[in-house]
């Protein structure tokens, strides 16, 4: 028994050690992509309802939230993960207090022409009240022959 303890601790603090290898400091955000974050956030506060943020969102959304060819928002965003962070964006904090940042070098979101790489920005906004932060997911665009501005490519943890 002890030993599987020891296994669990050991395995727990490895996999806290390697999650922290991507954080970067804040100073080091693109501010184009804290921009994009700061939009994203104001688009949900600003919408009077889900249609008006599910409109202005496809300006900023990319990878798997927009359709292959980048004109339209996937059927499931609106009334799920848009839904979910529209309905909660007064837990948080706006403009955004940045908890904590991870990056990855590489990575790649979406299919057909609206797939992105570039480097992948998972960015952690504080509750306004405590408690557990949330992340929103952006991506720098590299090498993409039309996508020159960073993308919002992951939500609805809000």
């Amino acid at each position: 028994m002890k030993k599987l303890l020891l296994l669990v601790a050991l395995s727990l603090g490895l996999q806290q050690l390697f999650s922290q290898q991507k954080d970067i400091p804040l100073s080091t955000l693109p501010s184009d992509v804290k921009d994009v974050l700061n939009e994203y956030l104001n688009i949900l506060i600003t919408s009077q309802d889900l249609d008006e943020a599910a409109e202005r969102f496809l300006t900023i959304a990319g990878g798997g939230l927009v359709n292959p060819d980048g004109t339209s928002l996937r059927s499931s965003v609106k009334p799920f993960s848009l839904k979910k962070d529209f309905e909660n964006v007064h837990f948080y904090k706006v403009p955004a207090k940045i908890e904590r940042i991870a990056k990855t070098k590489t990575g790649q979101a979406g299919f057909g022409e609206s797939a992105i790489a570039g480097d992948w920005y998972k960015i952690y906004i504080a509750k306004a009240n405590g408690g557990q932060s949330a992340p929103v997911h952006i991506v720098l665009p590299k090498n993409h022959p039309t996508i020159k501005t960073p993308k919002v490519i992951q939500i609805g943890s809000f």
